[in-house]
């Protein structure tokens, strides 16, 4: 599992034990599932909004006349003052 063997995970869990302790470590371990929780009901959420907007904008530009650019003639001037 990513490349660690698994005397180097016992060392891992080990020294997350000892850093937060055992009665914290559920409390993270929740916090991370909800997160990834959310993320994934985001990430779906904008797949589905993807998914209905395509068609209708779709349907739209074949409907709507093209539109056509004009060229504007812009002008600059010097603000800076010399000495």
């Amino acid at each position: 599992m990513f490349g660690l063997s698994t005397t180097e995970l016992i060392i891992i869990v080990l020294v997350i034990l000892l850093l937060f302790g055992g009665k914290k470590i559920p409390e993270l371990m929740k916090g991370l599932g909800q997160g990834v929780r959310s993320f994934k009901e985001g990430m779906n959420e904008v797949k589905a909004n993807l998914d209905t907007d395509a068609p209708a904008k779709k349907s739209q530009s074949d409907s709507a006349p093209q539109a056509t650019t004009t060229e504007e003639k812009t002008t600059e001037t010097d603000t800076t003052k010399e000495a």
